[in-house]
């Protein structure tokens, strides 16, 4: 035998010779069974064989590291897990107001939501449930053309709901949409209904009356048939303004001028202010007679303040242009839609605040058009409009209180508000300014943290005021915020741009904008803050406005 017939592996002890050197030989004593070529399980996630310990229930117990992967299999769930210290309890306070205890309700999840409350119903059987729907749809579509916030109007119309029994209902909306689902069982299928808002309005006294009939809706004593829910509900709609107008238009020159005084003005600028905003009052109600959009409303009202504050100057009358076109820029400041665009987005509804804040945009674009316009010619024609003429605005701190009252005032006949509750707005707007001048110019700090400031003491005051009178927290706000807005910035930045000057334009606009975010921020701040205070409900520790943290 030759040496190469010596090396050559002869049947199973060829395998464990000491001369075969490879790497992959199977040590001598390892029993291994015999098995036709490689094994076709190379997954990395199967289990070794000699790991597979037997168990009772065919698997690993929970918690062990070689846990074999699975599936969940209907036919044999894993048993259900209850918490050591029990499923938490959710209580609600049952004098808190309906806007809260709904608000609580949907922040949290549908199986962790308390029991209904009692029904609204005298008819044997309970109310239809597509009348149901329609009543809820209709309530919710006043409210959101009202200009109230998504979640509010989320929170109306669960409350209808389950005031008629309706547990199992879930309502969404967004800018112009309202569309809600009932399911009255697991296994029954759902009845879904939505309605679309197609006109919007600026009516707080309707906006009260829609409050009042929810409230009465979810008061377990007041025993609100479906009938009279509709009646009262037609009476609303049928309900004229509270004011005419003539009322309306003489506000809005009034407004003008308050805001003119507020930023130095004498009597001769409130005259100039106020008659430029009368005018630019009449020329948008022409344009809405005619049926133009809002965009062009806006800005052929924007010509007449800026037009005077122009021919005052080419007339080289000794007065402030600069006050008179900023007072007519603050009749026209979309404070009310920003201030809900950024609570939509900070409560989480980011369709519809998003729409909002294009539609402030849209708005502001037109005011800056209109201006732009008069402004260029202005320019070109001679007149010597000065951007950098300081206001007068921290000389006369009483004459500022009194104005910012007088603007809170003309703001609230605007937005058509109860007479009950103009006084309380009035006294809103001056708390606000005087907190403002005392940090702006007195404390020497930036205006836009003294604008958050006194824009946070009238979203709290504003939210204890409703929550004492039981009504939307708007009335007591929007007017109030009407002398923070930043009709100057705004201003002086687009005369930069008329005058070529787009750098110190754009840096003048971009402070607008961020007064104008700090006001919307610090009136819904204001609100979360007097919520905070107000015993609502408790879920044990878990939170139920708890919301993701970004992942």
């Amino acid at each position: 035998m030759t040496e190469t017939e010596d090396r050559k592996p002869r049947s199973d002890e060829a395998r464990y010779d000491p001369e075969v050197t490879s790497e992959f030989a199977v040590p001598r004593g390892l029993d291994v069974p015999r098995a036709g070529g490689e094994p076709e399980t190379t997954s990395e996630f199967a289990v070794p064989d000699g790991l597979r310990t037997p168990h009772p229930s065919g698997a690993e117990p929970e918690g062990s590291a070689f846990t074999t992967p699975s599936t969940y299999d209907a036919k044999s769930p894993p048993a259900a897990f209850t918490p050591a210290a029990g499923v938490p309890l959710v209580s609600l306070v049952k004098d808190a107001p309906w806007q809260d205890r709904m608000r609580t309700m949907l922040r949290m999840p549908v199986t962790e939501r308390p029991a209904p409350e009692p029904v609204q119903r005298v008819e044997e059987g309970g109310p239809a449930v597509p009348r149901v729907l329609d009543l809820t749809l209709r309530i919710g579509e006043l409210l959101l053309a009202g200009g109230e916030g998504a979640e509010d109007v989320e929170a109306a119309m669960f409350a209808v709901c389950r005031s008629y029994g309706l547990d199992r209902c879930e309502p969404n909306v967004t800018f112009t949409l309202l569309s809600i689902s009932h399911q009255p069982s697991l296994v029954e299928d759902p009845v879904t209904a939505s309605r679309t808002v197609r006109r919007r309005g600026t009516d707080y006294t309707r906006l009260a009356a829609v409050f009042r009939l929810v409230d009465d809706l979810t008061d377990p004593e007041a025993h609100v048939s479906l009938e009279e829910a509709y009646r009262r509900l037609a009476e609303i709609r049928r309900n004229r303004h509270p004011y005419p107008g003539w009322a309306l238009t003489l506000a809005s020159g009034l407004l003008a001028g308050a805001a003119s005084i507020l930023v130095g003005g004498d009597p001769v600028v409130f005259l100039a202010a106020a008659v430029g905003a009368m005018l630019g009052d009449r020329l948008a109600w022409l344009c809405a007679g005619r049926g133009l959009p809002e965009f062009y409303q806006f800005t052929v009202a924007a010509m007449p303040p800026a037009a005077i504050g122009v021919a005052l100057t080419l007339a080289h009358v000794d007065v402030k242009a600069s006050a008179v076109i900023t007072g007519g820029l603050f009749a026209l400041l979309p404070g009310r839609a920003l201030v809900a665009g950024v609570q939509d987005g900070l409560t989480g509804f980011y369709i519809t605040a998003s729409a909002r804040l294009l539609e402030v945009m849209y708005f502001f674009v037109g005011i800056v058009v209109g201006v732009l316009v008069v402004l260029y010619f202005g320019v070109q024609v001679g007149g010597e409009l000065n951007p950098d003429a300081a206001l007068g605005i921290s000389k006369r701190p009483l004459i500022q209180i009194v104005a910012s009252m007088l603007l809170s005032l003309t703001f609230a006949v605007l937005l058509q508000q109860e007479r009950s509750t103009v006084l309380w707005v009035t006294l809103n707007g001056g708390v606000a300014w005087s907190v403002y001048g005392a940090m702006r110019y007195a404390g020497s700090i930036s205006p836009v943290a003294s604008t958050a400031v006194a824009a946070g003491l009238v979203g709290l005051f504003g939210q204890l005021l409703s929550r004492y009178r039981f009504a939307s927290a708007l009335p007591y706000t929007t007017a109030a915020i009407g002398p923070l807005l930043p009709g100057s910035a705004t201003y002086f930045g687009l005369l930069s741009m008329a005058q070529n000057n787009m750098d110190k334009g754009l840096v003048s606009l971009a402070k607008a904008a961020s007064l104008a975010m700090a006001i919307a921020i610090g009136v819904n701040l204001g609100s979360e803050i007097s919520r905070l205070f107000l015993r609502v409900g408790s879920a044990g520790k878990r939170r139920a406005a708890k919301r993701t943290r970004g992942f």
